[in-house]
């Protein structure tokens, strides 16, 4: 905590100092565990992170997912981070911005993963997250579904959830709903 105090003392301090240049803005803390979470990332290979603002809003932004292996290899997936003022004692906001056929994410896009729910503690950070979006991807999980027609197909027919999943993934439809062509 005396670290935090001393960066926003010399924050102010640069801002008295600076003249007329414009004052610094100072940071809020969740802003600056956003900064250090991103700084130490380590993306698998298949994962790639944009700042669709710019590196100055870091609380806003970009992760693609394009899986190399299952059900949902080849497709391109991006995701919505948004930071909450709270982080990280709040979970980040994530969302899939394309509708895909998959028992843990639904059609507006939420997703089920534990660790942004009832799993989450402040020591998990943006790369945990990160790393639990791959592992639905290469893993769906039909134990804890929010689209139950898709759990059920894996559950009871995988090999018609994988042809379900290729189908959809070229932009097709299953019980009613179009997808998003991802491939």
């Amino acid at each position: 905590m005396i670290n935090l105090f001393k960066v926003k003392e010399k924050q102010k301090e640069a801002a008295k100092n600076a003249g007329s240049k414009p004052p610094i803005k100072e940071r809020t803390p969740s802003e600056l565990r956003v900064h250090r979470d991103i700084s130490e990332l380590t993306l698998p290979p298949i994962c790639t992170i944009e700042f669709p603002n710019g590196k100055d809003d870091l609380m806003n932004f970009e992760v693609t997912i394009k899986p190399d292996e299952g059900y949902y290899h080849e497709g391109t997936f991006p995701f919505t981070f948004q930071i909450p003022y709270l982080y990280p004692h709040d979970a980040p906001k994530v969302k899939c911005k394309v509708k895909v056929y998959h028992p843990n994410i639904d059609n507006e896009g939420n997703v089920c993963l534990n660790i942004l729910r009832e799993d989450w503690k402040p020591v998990l950070n943006i790369n945990s997250v990160i790393y639990g979006l791959v592992h639905l991807f290469t893993e769906p999980n039909h134990e804890d579904p929010l689209n139950h027609e898709a759990a059920n197909e894996l559950r009871d027919y995988p090999e018609s959830f994988e042809s379900t999943v290729r189908m959809t993934m070229y932009g097709g439809h299953e019980h009613d709903v179009y997808y998003d062509r991802v491939l």
